[in-house]
């Protein structure tokens, strides 16, 4: 049976615990030797060897209030900008010819990283035009600089489901000194609670190939997006690689990898409060957040 490794809350406890693909949260005792996500990935190579060994169906259910992001918080998120050929075609674009080096950005980790169950908080939707972006997420438990990409998955902790919002109002400036300062990847980028993020990290020794996952996004139970990872431009192993060439990786890293066509933006469909956003990745689980507007907002 796949599962992932969950972070959750009872009380004011926070532990961690692995979720099983039909739904149930158990707690293995080897998880008790590491008090936090991020402890366990800083020790991945021996928690690598030990999770491998765990008799998840034998296990204790664990009791609890709500499941958090599993990883609290990500040392860094490097997000890769377009990276389906799909997409890439949707929002007007020419797929890049072979050879093509991959662009990112960063998100700040502790405010933008939210739950799998968390609302999505929007403020002056007209404006901001909040998108979503279903997107697997590649988490790092080796670090290293200037990795090749043969050697990039070997670094790869595990995997979880992203939807990786954006407001799309703020992404182009209409005011700026020169055209090279039009594209505000900050405002469009780093607002709070914007990437729910889990429900789980599904290790990397349970996913054989990470081009084979089927990405799925619906809004209000209509399907948007429905795409395989098959059609990304650059692998993961190759994202993995080409983000080291720029910064050395850690422990915790979050890296999501681009998301597939079927956003709103093509179509002039953006998120509005009430809307119910489900997130899923066969195999690696689902995240389904309510969008809601900032307090003090009109509703």
């Amino acid at each position: 049976m796949r599962w992932s490794l969950a972070t959750y809350r009872r009380g004011a406890t926070v532990g961690l615990a692995a979720l099983r693909e039909d739904g149930l949260l158990v707690a293995p005792a080897e998880l008790k030797r590491w008090t936090t996500m991020l402890d366990l990935v800083d020790d991945w190579r021996q928690a690598d060897e030990i999770l491998r060994t765990i008799e998840i169906d034998d296990a204790p259910v664990a009791d609890y209030d709500a499941l958090l992001a599993p990883l609290m918080w990500p040392r860094k998120v490097i997000c890769a900008g377009v990276n389906y050929r799909r997409h890439v075609r949707e929002m007007g674009g020419e797929v890049p010819a072979e050879g093509w080096k991959p662009f990112f950005f960063l998100r700040p980790p502790t405010t933008t990283v939210i739950g799998p169950a968390d609302p999505i908080t929007v403020h002056d939707p007209e404006t901001a035009r909040y998108d979503w972006e279903a997107e697997l997420a590649a988490v790092i438990g080796i670090g290293g600089r200037d990795i090749a990409p043969a050697d990039a998955l070997s670094h790869v902790a595990g995997y979880c489901v992203a939807n990786d919002v954006t407001a799309r109002g703020h992404h182009k400036r209409q005011t700026v000194p020169a055209d090279a300062f039009v594209y505000d990847w900050f405002a469009a980028k780093s607002i709070d609670g914007s990437l729910p993020l889990g429900p789980g990290i599904t290790p990397a020794f349970q996913i054989p190939d990470p081009q084979d996952l089927r990405v799925r996004l619906w809004v209000n139970g209509d399907l948007q997006q429905d795409e395989s990872t098959a059609d990304m431009i650059c692998t993961v192993a190759e994202l993995i690689a080409a983000a080291s060439e720029v910064v050395t990786l850690e422990p915790g890293d979050v890296i999501p990898t681009g998301t597939p066509s079927g956003v709103g933006a093509g179509r002039g469909l953006y998120l509005r409060a009430g809307d119910v956003v489900r997130t899923s990745i066969d195999g690696l689980g689902t995240l389904e957040n309510t969008v809601i507007t900032r307090s003090g907002d009109p509703s």
